[in-house]
């Protein structure tokens, strides 16, 4: 089984989202989707995201194509969660860059070699989070 996780905020989950999850299940069989805590959102954004995370973790349940929903480290840079899980893939969304960064400058942390592939976007000047979050 080749698991795939992805990161995110999901703020409302929207077509955008879902075409990146599509994306990301073609890397492997079991989709892993990671939500991140409310703390880190506010700490990487400087605000809290609209909905709380006990909500946006049941949005992301009852996708159907996510196998499995986490929540995301209390403290960035630690990846807990990926090795707890040890995903084979782990896919970023067009815009998440700086994470991508974060990761590599933190492989040596994982004792296996999780491939890194970035997503394309998805329409992304129409479905996008904070677009919509901020009408």
């Amino acid at each position: 089984m080749r698991k795939v996780m992805v990161f995110g905020v999901f703020d409302g989950v929207h077509d955008g989202h879902k075409a990146f999850f599509e994306e990301a299940r073609t890397y492997g069989d079991h989709l892993i989707v990671v939500v991140a805590q409310d703390i880190i959102v506010e700490e990487l954004k400087g605000k809290r995201p609209l909905r709380d995370m006990a909500e946006r973790f049941a949005d992301l349940e009852a996708l159907d194509g996510v196998d499995e929903v986490a929540i995301g480290d209390a403290k960035l840079g630690t990846y807990e969660v990926v090795l707890k899980y040890q995903p084979d893939i782990i896919a970023l969304g067009y815009d998440q860059t700086a994470m991508k960064e974060d990761l590599e400058a933190h492989y040596e942390k994982f004792d296996w070699h999780p491939e890194i592939k970035v997503m394309s976007a998805f329409e992304p000047n129409k479905y996008k989070s904070s677009l919509l979050n901020n009408p």
